[in-house]
């Protein structure tokens, strides 16, 4: 009979591995992995009875765990959602890469969709009853990740055993194979000599070889088809943070490698609609041979980047020498440079193939072309709304009210200044100042409840930001957050990437655009409660599922909610096959709350 096996119970491989690779011996040291051995024909899995535990260990102190025998079978979720006395089911093996909202046999299936713009690479969440509703497996020789910083070179390659990206990109050193490893050299299409090299270049270019990029002002950047994320891995010690993205496409698994590297990074595509992040987000938008038409529709996908960008910030196009050869790159060049021309971006630098233009902080020329019907002025000045699931606009957003722009302060001041953007959603500075406290001293002691060494983090998601609170107490802390901001709730994004964090919107009734085991660490700050009594699809449950697909193998989940949820969680996590703690901690309110930890097993199909 097939059984769950905890790291403790099957074989172990060394805490500290040599590595001799290219003649050159690096010890990857302060990682814990399970290698998981065994077959077996049954359609059951039981949970054994043993309690050993791996050395960093997390002990089970609500109440008696029951014993729970999950089944392997591919089920659906059911109206009501129905979980079985037996626990939830779990998902045949070949799911262990299942993401809901990009499911290509579903999107193959419709057929209404632009393909043209590649509208079938964005997120599409078939209906509820066409979703799994099991536990998504890890891989039959998943191994605990490498632990930060060594991950950002090496990756277990049995975690991401995809050997096509390697195959097509090893040339342009993205990736190649090292035994038992993925080794990341630093490179890229357009930057075959290091990412390092290619950065200090741009800092030249941006700063007419006075300084670099953290000199020229960029904190923030998103990275548009972004690979496996080297970009932003050595953006890391300039201190700029980067949104990278990419879509689940022929490249495929890109986005897997750069989560599993410990690099911040979602599934997404410029389309057809606005990327989910909030209006004058960004100092720079890079795009390095990102496969986008930025000169068909008008432009359109430029005025996305210019909404995304704050003003003076930098457009970096870096396309590859081949383009030299392209007969169609002249039309192409011409194309750009007259779109950028009438929203009046400056082409301040042009070198081996990269081209950087600056947005406009004076309006006036942009008024100008609009009074002479070159450019289309967006009507809408609504700086509340979300950008979930809207439509592109085929125009450029006028800052008319210089009152609301507020020059930004230092990268490391930014964390605790009171900006604009707080006061707009009616937050005082004593209700800011509180907040911040307050979450340094939640985070001190989430991080003795958990009782783990703080390398063994390193991916985490908010999925209630609020303000940003959270993350910015974890700011000296070796990892790095996903903050999300509900669309349902108030929009507290914008000062989210005021304080220089990075963040999404999104709808928890829905599956994040995600691969399986992204997070080491999900934190759910009254998520449940929010959701509670909405739509008849969007149940605890499924976010409970859905918590469960994105959270690696003994990784974590704390929830703080009310005593009734709190109350269904506890007899649910167990049929999830997540062990739970419970502790009292202070509130804001100078109350206390009832706080879940929850710790997902290391389980396999055997």
């Amino acid at each position: 009979m097939g059984r769950w096996w905890s790291p403790a119970s099957a074989a172990v491989e060394p805490r500290s591995v040599q590595l001799l690779l290219l003649g050159v011996a690096l010890v990857a040291a302060s990682f814990y992995a399970g290698t998981l051995f065994g077959s077996s024909a049954s359609p059951a899995l039981v949970l054994p009875a043993s309690r050993s535990r791996s050395p960093d260990s997390f002990s089970a102190e609500v109440a008696d765990v029951p014993m729970f025998t999950n089944r392997v079978s591919r089920k659906y979720r059911a109206k009501p959602v129905a979980v079985p006395d037996h626990g939830v089911d779990v998902c045949p093996l070949e799911y262990n890469e299942y993401v809901p909202c990009h499911d290509a046999s579903y999107i193959r299936s419709l057929k209404n969709l632009d393909r043209s713009r590649h509208e079938d690479l964005e997120s599409i969440c078939p209906p509820r009853e066409k979703q799994l509703f099991c536990l998504v497996p890890p891989p039959n020789d998943y191994k605990i990740p490498i632990r930060w910083p060594t991950s950002r070179d090496y990756v277990w390659r049995s975690n991401v055993n995809h050997s096509h990206l390697a195959e097509v990109k090893g040339g342009q050193n993205w990736v190649h194979e090292k035994g038992k490893l993925w080794w990341f050299p630093g490179g890229g299409t357009h930057f075959k000599h290091g990412a390092s090299e290619y950065i200090e270049r741009l800092g030249n270019m941006t700063t007419n070889n006075t300084g670099d990029l953290r000199s020229a002002g960029v904190v923030q950047v998103l990275d548009v088809g972004c690979g496996v994320a080297s970009f932003s891995a050595y953006l890391l010690p300039l201190d700029i943070q980067t949104m990278s993205f990419a879509p689940k496409d022929g490249h495929e698994n890109q986005i897997q490698f750069a989560l599993e590297r410990g690099i911040g990074a979602m599934i997404s595509v410029l389309a057809t609609k606005q990327l989910p992040y909030p209006e004058s987000s960004f100092e720079m938008v890079h795009c390095s041979r990102c496969r986008v038409d930025w000169h068909e529709n008008d432009g359109i996908l430029l005025k996305e980047v210019d909404r995304l960008l704050r003003p003076n910030g930098y457009f970096v196009y870096s396309a590859p020498p081949a383009y030299r050869k392209d007969k169609d790159f002249p039309v192409i060049w011409e194309k750009l440079v007259n779109i950028t021309t009438t929203m009046c971006w400056k082409l301040i630098a042009k070198h081996v193939q990269t081209a950087i233009w600056v947005k406009p902080e004076d309006e006036s020329c942009r008024q100008k072309k609009a009074d002479m019907k070159l450019l289309n002025i967006c009507e809408s000045n609504d700086n509340v709304s979300p950008s979930w699931k809207i439509p592109l606009m085929n125009c450029v957003k006028l800052n008319k009210d210089k009152s609301n722009i507020q020059k930004l302060p230092s990268r490391s001041d930014r964390l605790s200044f009171y900006f604009k953007s707080l006061e707009m959603i009616g937050v005082a500075p004593e209700r800011f100042e509180k907040n911040n406290q307050f979450w340094k001293n939640q985070v001190h002691k989430y991080w003795s409840f958990l009782g783990v060494e703080k390398t063994s983090i390193r991916n985490v998601m908010d999925m209630n930001a609020n303000y940003g609170g959270f993350a910015a107490a974890l700011s000296s802390d070796p990892v790095w957050i996903m903050n999300i901001v509900p669309h349902t709730m108030t929009n507290t994004l914008p000062v989210i990437y005021d304080r220089g964090l990075l963040g999404s919107y999104h709808d928890w009734c829905e599956p994040f655009s995600t691969y399986p085991r992204s997070y080491d660490l999900l934190h759910a700050f009254h998520l449940f409660s929010h959701y509670e009594g909405g739509k008849e699809d969007c149940s605890l449950e499924d976010i409970m599922l859905e918590m469960d697909r994105i959270i690696r193998p003994q990784g974590f989940v704390i929830i703080r909610d009310e005593n009734h949820t709190l109350s269904r969680i506890i007899d649910l996590a167990p049929k999830f096959l997540w062990d739970v703690t419970a502790h009292m901690l202070e509130n804001e309110d100078s109350g206390t709350d009832q706080v879940l930890f929850c710790r997902k097993k290391f389980w396999a199909i055997v």
